[in-house]
């Protein structure tokens, strides 16, 4: 797992770093969601942090963007997101310009 250098975090997630470590070893945590490059076609994933537990997923590869303190947090901060790409480049290619900007 790997974090964008400039990395999206809600102001309600206090202390980051622990937000973090939980992240990387599995610990639950109830109210974050992660923002992360899609791995299809699609821009980015939202998605609970306890998909992470899943055996099945494949956390090595992933990119986080953005952790936010519930999902209603996540999707305004992919909105914001959004509308700084669409500002800075005219255009929509969020993957793009973040792995352009890592």
């Amino acid at each position: 797992m790997k974090f964008y250098r400039h990395l999206y975090v809600s102001d309600s997630i206090r202390n980051l770093e622990k937000v973090k470590w939980k992240l990387r070893h599995n610990a639950g945590q109830i109210t974050i969601y992660i923002i992360a490059l899609a791995k299809s076609d699609d821009q980015l994933d939202i998605f609970h942090c306890s998909l992470l537990q899943q055996r099945f997923y494949d956390k090595k590869d992933l990119f986080v963007v953005g952790l936010a303190s519930g999902y209603g947090e996540a999707v305004d901060m992919v909105v914001a997101l959004t509308e700084k790409v669409a500002a800075e480049t005219g255009g929509a290619d969020i993957k793009k310009y973040i792995l352009d900007h890592r």
